[in-house]
């Protein structure tokens, strides 16, 4: 509440009425009222950052095409540690680029170097290469270049589909107009079993 405040020059009684909040407790992607009628406007409005869970100089810096040490003069910071709804001073106003902008891709939760070599029609072998890592460990934020400015296609685009969190072949299966045994078919699963990140062939509707 007090970094939302500091941002719009307001305070935080002012939100709290505004918003009839009884507690300084916000949710991720609650949405506040701003004086003046506005709404919040994302992480990355403007050319400033809040820092968000999982965040680092180093994923911010790379987001936003420019380096820990600008950053941290910029923002006259003796350290590398953040906190959770700082709100940090970008270069120029510099934007980020989305996940799956241009020929880079921002490390999401839950992301493997296999989902990702699969989302672009890749190889862990490929994208290791193009990025010097060592490691198939990945950090959220981080961003990886990809093979040829390759673009990603959707979770629901083509007859593709990307297993998401939380989906199973039976949901696929109704989403599609199709069944379990016919994706299992198509796919030459002989289990239902899914990864998170993991492409499927599906019936064109």
């Amino acid at each position: 509440m007090w970094s939302i405040a500091n941002r719009y020059n307001t305070t935080v009684a002012i939100l709290k009425e505004l918003n009839n909040l009884n507690t300084n407790l916000l949710q991720v992607g609650q949405v506040l009222k701003l004086p003046g009628g506005g709404t919040t406007s994302d992480n990355q409005s403007g050319n400033t950052y809040t820092v968000q869970s999982g965040d680092s100089l180093w994923s911010i810096a790379n987001r936003y095409n420019t380096t820990v040490a600008i950053l941290k003069e910029l923002n006259n910071l003796n350290t590398n540690l953040l906190q959770v709804g700082q709100v940090l001073k970008l270069p120029g106003g510099g934007t980020t680029s989305d996940n799956q902008s241009g020929n880079t891709y921002t490390v999401q939760s839950g992301d493997s170097l296999w989902s990702i070599a699969n989302r672009y029609n890749t190889t862990v072998a490929i994208l290791k290469e193009l990025n010097n890592l060592n490691t198939n460990i990945l950090q959220i934020g981080q961003v990886l270049k990809l093979p040829g400015g390759g673009t990603t296609s959707d979770t629901q685009s083509g007859n593709t589909y990307i297993v998401q969190r939380g989906d199973s072949l039976w949901s696929i299966a109704r989403k599609y107009d199709t069944t379990v045994s016919e994706l299992q078919k198509l796919n030459n699963l002989t289990t239902t079993t899914l990864l998170i990140g993991q492409v499927l062939t599906v019936p064109i509707n």
